[in-house]
């Protein structure tokens, strides 16, 4: 048998393939191997570096507090961000030059800049413009750089995924009389959502873990941040990276295991059309076809 994009493997292909998989793990445990030699030969291994970690003040004075500031800029990000994001991918998507060309400038002008530079830019702009406590201004300063080029990362996902659609789409809606805009919101987003949730979450996963930029030159108390003040206090560098590192994958983890289920449930919810029809209203229907067949029997073709 075969499949549309391969041939099914013969014999020598599946001997290929499992030689090839044993020879894939056989050099990963050779090089788990190595890095655990290596870290047991710089004592990066003994209990006393790791022991803090099993203690609640390494974890409340130093990690969940910057855990809880890398959530906070993430969220807020996330929450500016993916409205903004959608509502310049649809003006880019505007039938009007004064509305499509301004959002096109906006969008590939703060996509092409690195986000760290737009949080430089964002804390130099809260230093001399405003009033804003210098408590307070890193996490303005790192929202801001996260929803300027997030935001139009989420613009072009957004454009993109609305162009996915087949034509017939919008044009059947056109036949009916629904105008530009009722299509984009009954008819072309509701259907462009599943198509775009992978990019949406996937680039939600970079939002959480740019918020680490502002911990490098912005002194923002992140977790990362949070990471270097509990090495210095514990001597445990390589230790302190593993954890923070192991925190990071279990909260994309996370994160991405609930846009999976959100996706399946958004698929699943689109196999029928949710019309809801009842016992009187199949009889009625059933009524109509026998009554309509009976009388074209009766009366002869036209």
């Amino acid at each position: 048998m075969s499949s549309v994009l391969y041939d099914t493997p013969g014999p020598r292909a599946k001997r290929r393939n499992v030689l090839l998989s044993v020879v894939f793990f056989v050099l990963l445990a050779l090089f788990l191997w190595w890095i655990w030699r290596t870290m047991d030969s710089e004592n990066q291994l003994s209990w006393a570096l790791w022991e803090p970690f099993t203690t609640s003040a390494a974890w409340t004075t130093y990690l969940l507090p910057g855990l809880g500031n890398t959530l906070k800029a993430a969220a807020l990000a996330m929450v500016i961000a993916l409205p903004l994001g959608a509502v310049l991918g649809i003006a880019r998507l505007s039938d009007h030059r004064w509305v499509r060309g301004p959002a096109g400038v906006v969008v590939e002008f703060f996509r092409a800049i690195p986000v760290l530079l737009l949080m430089l830019f964002a804390n130099e702009v809260y230093v001399e413009y405003t009033g804003v406590s210098s408590e307070d201004r890193p996490l303005y300063a790192v929202v801001t750089g996260l929803v300027l080029y997030n935001a139009s990362v989420l613009a072009e996902v957004v454009r993109a995924g609305i162009l996915s659609l087949p034509k017939g789409q919008s044009e059947a809606a056109y036949a009916i009389g629904l105008r530009k805009g009722q299509t984009m919101q009954s008819i072309l987003l509701p259907q462009a959502v599943t198509a775009m949730l992978p990019a949406i979450v996937s680039q939600l996963v970079v939002i959480v873990k740019d918020t680490a930029l502002g911990g490098v030159l912005l002194n923002f108390t992140e977790l990362l941040n949070a990471r270097s003040t509990l090495a210095a206090n514990y001597a445990n560098v390589i230790p302190s990276f593993i954890v923070v590192a192991v925190v990071y994958i279990v909260l994309n983890f996370l994160l991405t295991s609930f846009a999976s289920w959100l996706e399946g449930k958004l698929r699943k919810s689109k196999r029928s059309t949710g019309a809801v029809v009842g016992a009187d209203e199949v009889e009625e229907l059933n009524a109509a076809e026998v009554g309509g067949t009976h009388g074209t029997g009766a009366g002869g073709t036209v």
